[in-house]
């Protein structure tokens, strides 16, 4: 034993790799025709298909009583599907709820779960029966119409695909994910579908762009509006591959006296209701949609969620462009016809080749019942001859069943005139007649039956000889369809958004055939302005020597008594709207944007404005004032050098501000004032006064700027911008000095220079104001 090799074992091993890929390709071929993908013949998965299988077997037919789900499901796996219960109540479930599919195929009875996302109740407590859509999927099972196959514990047999009398694939669409490839089919509305197959039976070259001209798109059960452009939805359905974009339908319900609230009357396909609501809720409490006030959830039997705005002056449009943006009122759904074609074999499809698969299933499907009909005819026509015989020859029927020892072989020896001689059957037939049938043996009977089985013998046979007859059957079964589930004929057309959403207000209740989704087109909405979002109001800012910030209802006059804490004092009073920004330019180089409709009230003393924005310790306040987004604003450092800011870029978004001025070590924002006119005078701490053109500053967002004024020791003290025909002004104790435009010929120079010294009368301060 000892001089075993364990190479031996090893020969004829199958390799690693071979085995894995084998059996890995064992599995994949597994998934994608026993499980994942549906069969474009009738559109069904196998788990689908046995559930109705079984159902008819139960005999659960339209119009009887309904049986528990659990014994439903205990004979789809006990006999059919060797899988969970969890999977197959799951796709019971799917294809009772109406908001799952178009057209259910199952009638529950019981919790079977809502559009809110709640789930149904336990197979226990449900019941459950066919649907006529699905009693029409299996019309034909009982005649041969498809092939059988044996279950997996080889006890039963099992339909390998259903007859289909409507083309389920695309009425209810599918989705599975099998390994490698996936499928995702939207629900389409029937009678649609029924027009296209019509036009595709006579013309059996059209293509998917023909097609569209009967099928605009899908038509999702819960509704909404796809507002996905034409030319993108003949891309998918040409390819077989593309999407769709579904928003929700709403309108805008007037509350009266300028009050209004949107109301959303149908959601997206497959979007729970309870998780959108608190979708909408958390963008409210994250204030990532400021216009947003409120959401409420006002459904009963229809869909009914409330929005409120923030203010009646902001457009419903732009406010729902938001809300499609940042939540599930706006989805994409994606097609992928990825079927099994034949049962066999998986292709992506166009709508063209969908519909003549389905079209070409149905064909086999009548050839089959025909056939199965002609034997039936052929089968009771041998024992109608019989029949006849033994009506005619009565008297000796009798005599031989009564004095023979095996009269079926005399019945058959006998011959019965011009060398007519009774067949097997025949004999059979006649001996099995009951003695209370021979009163009803009479000859005009059985050529009546006669006669008509021989005409639907020939017109059967003509049938199958002939293609042409066998479309014009098809068209006749799809026009049948289409008036038992199709839409009423004023509502066929009905495709546009608005018209349609009217005709369902004007219709109650809406017919189930008719058209549910509409078209639209994406309305170009602007962003929501942000004083658009508050009531607008007057209020007077007051900002106190120490950054403490309020804002007074109204516009205060100047000799208005407010109150500061000990220490304190005014130094900022600003007559503004709610919905007016402020601009803080701070010390360190830094702007900050304040909302007026955010600023503390004017109870109290205020707030520091260091808790609405991010100031830095050691940075003080320069100035506050009014954001006007067309201005620009003369800023300058301590060291003399300066830009034009246009106010648009001195918007923060932020609480910690931008940055607009670039420093130096020691240097700090000194002079912020508007640029209002086209000439700019400056002044130093030496007392030097320059005077220059407007123009030769630059306009920039950010950045350190250009020398000012030249100096030799100090830096800037102030500066402002005038237009030079009103002159330059300046106080003098309690009155004012005008620098005329004739007086500044010896202190104008080109920017930079150093300038002169002040004029007398010049403040002290070295201030302009």
């Amino acid at each position: 034993m000892g001089n075993d090799d364990p190479r031996d074992e090893m020969e004829g091993a199958e390799p690693l790799d071979r085995a894995l890929s084998e059996r890995y390709l064992t599995y994949a071929l597994s998934t994608i025709m026993h499980r994942a993908l549906p069969d474009a013949r009738d559109g069904l998965k196998p788990v689908h298909r046995r559930i109705l299988f079984a159902m008819r077997a139960l005999r659960l037919e339209p119009g009887q009583a309904f049986k528990k789900s659990a014994r439903i499901v205990g004979d789809v796996i006990g006999k059919f599907h060797p899988h969970g219960d969890t999977a197959a109540y799951d796709a019971l479930v799917r294809v009772a709820q109406d908001f799952a599919v178009r057209y259910p195929l199952v009638d529950g009875q019981g919790n079977f779960g809502n559009i809110d996302g709640d789930g149904a109740a336990a197979y226990r407590y449900t019941e459950a029966r066919l649907t006529p859509i699905a009693a029409a999927l299996m019309e034909g099972l009982d005649e041969d119409a498809v092939p059988f196959r044996a279950t997996f514990n080889n006890e039963d047999e099992e339909p390998e695909v259903l007859p289909a009398a409507m083309p389920n694939l695309l009425a209810n669409g599918a989705a599975g994910i099998a390994v490698g490839m996936a499928t995702s089919i939207p629900p389409h509305n029937l009678g649609e579908l029924c027009n296209a197959l019509t036009h595709l039976v006579d013309n059996r070259q059209a293509t998917a762009d023909d097609l569209l001209r009967f099928v605009p798109g899908p038509d999702f059960p819960t509704g909404g509006v796809l507002v996905e452009p034409a030319d993108s939805i003949a891309e998918a359905y040409r390819t077989g591959r593309g999407g769709f974009r579904l928003r929700a339908a709403w309108t805008t319900e007037d509350l009266g006296r300028g009050q209004w609230q949107i109301v959303v009357t149908e959601i997206p396909y497959q979007v729970q209701k309870s998780k959108l609501v608190e979708r909408l809720a958390d963008l409210i409490t994250q204030r990532k949609v400021a216009a947003l006030a409120d959401v409420r959830d006002e459904s009963a039997e229809d869909v009914r969620l409330i929005l409120e705005p923030k203010s009646r002056s902001i457009d419903p449009a732009a406010l729902m462009e938001m809300l499609f943006k940042q939540s599930d009122l706006e989805i994409r759904f994606s097609l992928n016809m990825t079927v099994l074609i034949d049962g066999r074999t998986p292709k992506v499809c166009d709508l063209a080749e969908v519909m003549r698969a389905w079209l070409d299933h149905r064909r086999v499907v009548l050839l089959n019942r025909s056939n199965y009909r002609l034997e039936k005819i052929a089968k009771r026509l041998e024992v109608l001859g019989g029949y006849l015989v033994a009506y005619l020859n009565l008297d000796r029927v009798i005599e031989i069943i009564r004095t023979e020892d095996e009269p079926k072989q005399a019945l058959m020896a006998e011959d019965w005139g011009s060398g007519a001689y009774l067949t097997d059957v025949q004999a059979e037939a006649i001996l099995n007649m009951r003695l209370r049938a021979l009163r009803r043996l009479e000859e005009m009977e059985i050529r009546a039956e006669r006669e008509r089985l021989l005409q639907e013998q020939e017109e059967l046979e003509t049938l199958v000889g002939s293609e042409r007859r066998q479309w014009t059957r098809i068209k006749k079964q799809i026009a049948e369809i289409a008036a038992t589930y199709g839409a009423p004929d004023d509502l066929r057309s009905l495709t546009d958004a608005a018209a349609l959403a009217e005709a369902k207000a004007r219709t109650q209740p809406w017919p189930a055939g008719a058209r549910r989704t509409g078209f639209a087109e994406a309305p170009e909405v602007g962003e929501i302005a942000a004083e658009s979002l508050v009531e607008r109001e007057p209020i007077t800012v007051v900002c106190s020597e120490q950054g403490w910030i309020r804002a007074m209802k109204g516009h205060l006059g100047a000799d208005a008594a407010l109150k500061f804490k000990d220490g304190d004092g005014p130094r900022f009073a600003l007559h503004a709207q709610t919905t007016d920004k402020l601009l803080l330019f701070a010390s360190d180089g830094r702007v900050f944007t304040l909302g007026c409709d955010r600023l503390p009230g004017g109870r109290g003393t205020g707030e520091p404005v260091r808790l609405i924005a991010d100031l830095a310790q050691e940075a003080e306040i320069v100035t506050l004032r009014l954001f006007r987004a067309e201005e620009k604003i003369l800023v300058a450092s301590s060291a003399g050098d300066g830009f034009l800011l246009p106010a648009a870029e001195a918007l923060a978004q932020t609480k910690s501000g931008r940055v607009v001025m670039n420093l130096r070590a020691g240097t700090t924002l000194a002079v912020v004032t508007p640029a209002e006119g086209d000439t700019v005078a400056v002044v130093g701490q030496n007392r030097k006064l320059l005077i220059f053109a407007l123009d030769e500053l630059p306009a920039m967002g950010r950045g350190k700027g250009v020398r000012l004024q030249k100096y030799k020791d100090g830096g800037l003290s102030d500066a402002v911008v005038v237009a030079r025909d009103a002159g330059l002004t300046w106080p003098i104790g309690s009155k004012t000095r005008t620098f005329r435009a004739e007086e500044m010929g010896d202190w104008l120079a080109k920017r930079a220079s150093a300038g002169r010294m002040a004029p007398p009368g010049f403040p002290r301060s070295n201030k302009f104001s």
